[in-house]
């Protein structure tokens, strides 16, 4: 495959790094799904897996449910699925899927489409669906992309890799700005929610206090309340466990530390005070979630499905 683990081990989610196909160069990679069945097993798709590199993925034909980050989607033709280094993703069912599979390494991008596509942003949009007129640009764009993959030896190989190159800026420069969320164009946020939820994402194993926030910040928690629910939908409060738990769940799956470990890592006073937080927000003991993931390989019983 595209992609070599670097654990063998089925106790956890392996990390999976990107390693180019021979003969190709590294950084991008372009395929149908019918050649990714044919490169991999069913089986070893159906693991949970957590790759250092990108995916994005869309259909032609038929229907999939894919799991990112412990939340099921459904993806229908004409959908995009974007999949960022360190989400934990798993295939579902691919014999009844037709489209394309594009994996790239993010140093592949200039920094400045790196910046302006959003690529490391942890709260961008999973699955999108494109409008009309952008289906048809991304559809152009991926095709490009894939015949320029596929012509290794027509140009000389540093202008073949700046052709790759170009060719996916444009492609997740329209991804990033040209669809629309699944479920409705997502509000674009205001300065008090980017700085709520950037607080949140370097602090939130020191403190899942808004009031907290609201100090470090400069404004008060009333404020942090409105911004939250008027862009993500969620309380402030919310907004700050559901990003515990989504690392919590993370460490269960992936690693091997402990339950205590865990709970110390993430700023809880004790073991058994994660565990209460953890299973009053999952309806699952720690344990039990891990045993779930790793015992059974589908996390999907846990997620909703979210419909394209």
């Amino acid at each position: 495959m595209m992609a070599k683990s670097r654990h063998g081990s089925s106790r956890g989610i392996p990390e999976i790094p990107f390693a180019a196909p021979a003969g190709t160069p590294a950084g991008v990679e372009v395929m149908s799904l019918a050649e990714l069945r044919g490169r991999v097993s069913a089986h070893s798709l159906a693991r949970p897996q957590r790759p250092d590199f990108h995916h994005l993925l869309t259909l032609t034909a038929g229907r999939l449910r894919h799991t990112v980050d412990f939340t099921a989607y459904v993806l229908r033709p004409g959908s995009w699925l974007w999949v960022r280094p360190g989400q934990v993703h798993q295939w579902g069912d691919l014999s009844r899927a037709e489209g394309t599979l594009i994996l790239f390494r993010q140093d592949v991008l200039d920094p400045a489409t790196a910046t302006a596509a959003r690529v490391d942003d942890p709260h961008a949009p999973v699955l999108g669906t494109p409008v009309t007129d952008d289906a048809e640009a991304l559809t152009m764009a991926t095709e490009h992309l894939s015949r320029e993959f596929h012509a290794l030896g027509r140009l000389p190989l540093e202008a073949h890799v700046a052709a790759l190159r170009h060719l996916l800026a444009v492609l997740v420069l329209r991804l990033a700005h040209l669809t629309v969320p699944a479920g409705g164009p997502a509000p674009e946020p205001d300065e008090t929610y980017v700085r709520f939820r950037d607080a949140v994402e370097a602090h939130f194993t020191r403190t899942r206090r808004v009031e907290d926030y609201a100090h470090m910040l400069g404004y008060s928690p009333r404020s942090l309340a409105r911004a939250a629910l008027a862009t993500a939908g969620l309380s402030a409060k919310e907004f700050v466990d559901r990003r515990v738990v989504l690392e919590a769940k993370r460490l269960l799956a992936h690693s091997d530390l402990t339950a205590a470990q865990i709970s110390d890592r993430l700023g809880f006073a004790n073991p058994s005070q994660f565990s209460k937080y953890f299973t009053h927000r999952t309806e699952q003991s720690p344990i039990d979630f891990r045993s779930t993931v790793r015992g059974t390989a589908t996390v999907t019983q846990a997620s909703h499905a979210r419909q394209a």
